[in-house]
């Protein structure tokens, strides 16, 4: 998410199952007759097909996934010189707000950004469903199409396709690991606060928190960390919390976010956490020895940081954690009032071709397909 999320990114969020979060919405009413008669699941339109322009909103400000879109836009086009493709950059801050105005007017875009899950359920009535447009075997090749559907099943309906898989994880430098005497990387939380000690006494700053890579305005985003903090219990088992069968003021849970908020109390974090902008930054520029993002954010900080840049899981277990929380955070979908629903819907087809998909791997991104 962030998306993220976009991702870019992305926010119920924690993980598979609260990624319901990272979802998005779009839409109006209305179903327009397309300008093309070809069908959208097709991915090579006719080069004699009328001319159409459409417009996509996107909320990822200057991220991997702007510059991963703006390289399918521009391939698109190549291939389909009758399809003019306008992106428009939205602010992050109130992007969801601005595409239900939109869509209660009925004069926003032909295609636009959102986050899976809650988001695009929250939405559905301004999206329009793609099962009538892309095959169902073409739907079905993208990773994690049930977040991108009414009722997170692709079977009742198809309301956006994934743009890329996202990995919530952090990130460390290795010079200031080595500069602390740390020799390798926590796997749990007494590891984790021994490991931030050494940092904080050598006269390293452990943790940089903040909005970080995400397209949003400054405030707090610790959705990457609660993921993991919940990981006491099974995945299968975190629906009992957004279904209220398991209160958020359990002991178990207390006790994960009492530690985590430590971090904050003991010196380990910046101080404005709840208004820092520059934790990505700040990283890459060594002034911090860890980050919380994920796999959007992998290949700028190998750009920047080269060998010197780790991955890690999020130590935030009594016990260390086997996984890693993953799900599609954000995809384009197709507004209902669209006055070129085919075309539109064809584009989306499209990214889940290999060319498209080689598009977004070569951007760093982790494809769907």
């Amino acid at each position: 998410m962030k998306r993220r999320l976009g991702v870019k990114h992305s926010v119920l969020a924690f993980g598979a199952a609260l990624l319901l979060s990272l979802a998005a919405c779009s839409g109006g009413s209305g179903a327009p007759t397309p300008t093309s008669t070809a069908p959208a699941a097709s991915t090579s339109s006719a080069t004699n097909a009328a001319p159409v322009t459409l417009t996509l909103w996107h909320n990822y400000g200057t991220e991997a996934n702007a510059q991963v879109t703006q390289a399918l836009v521009k391939a698109y086009h190549a291939a389909h010189p009758n399809v003019t493709i306008e992106i428009v950059s939205q602010p992050a801050d109130n992007y969801f707000a601005l595409l239900k105005t939109a869509a209660v007017a009925g004069n926003g875009p032909d295609i636009m950004t959102m986050w899976t899950g809650l988001f695009a359920l929250q939405n559905q009535q301004y999206l329009e469903p793609l099962n009538s447009y892309i095959p169902a075997d073409s739907l079905s090749k993208f990773n994690g199409i049930d977040w991108c559907s009414k009722g997170l099943k692709m079977s009742e309906g198809a309301i956006c396709v994934p743009l890329d898989i996202q990995h919530y994880n952090g990130f460390y430098n290795k010079a200031l690991f080595a500069k602390a005497g740390i020799t390798s990387f926590p796997t749990t939380w007494d590891e984790f606060m021994t490991a931030c000690q050494k940092l904080k006494a050598a006269g390293i700053q452990p943790l940089a928190y903040g909005t970080g890579g995400q397209a949003l305005n400054a405030g707090f985003y610790p959705y990457y960390d609660l993921s993991y903090m919940m990981m006491f219990m099974s995945v299968s088992d975190w629906k009992d919390l957004y279904s209220g069968k398991m209160s958020w003021t359990d002991p178990k849970v207390v006790a994960q976010l009492t530690k985590w908020a430590s971090l904050k109390s003991k010196g380990y974090t910046n101080s404005d956490v709840l208004t820092n902008t520059d934790s990505v930054a700040q990283f890459e520029a060594g002034k911090a020895a860890m980050t919380l993002e994920g796999s959007w954010d992998y290949k700028e900080f190998h750009d920047k940081m080269a060998d010197n840049v780790g991955v890690f899981v999020p130590p935030f277990s009594d016990a260390p954690i086997k996984g890693v929380v993953e799900f599609p955070g954000n995809g384009f979908g197709v507004t209902s009032y669209s006055s070129h629903k085919a075309d539109a819907a064809a584009f989306l087809a499209w990214i889940g071709t290999a060319d498209a998909q080689k598009i977004i791997a070569d951007g760093g991104l982790i494809p769907t397909v």
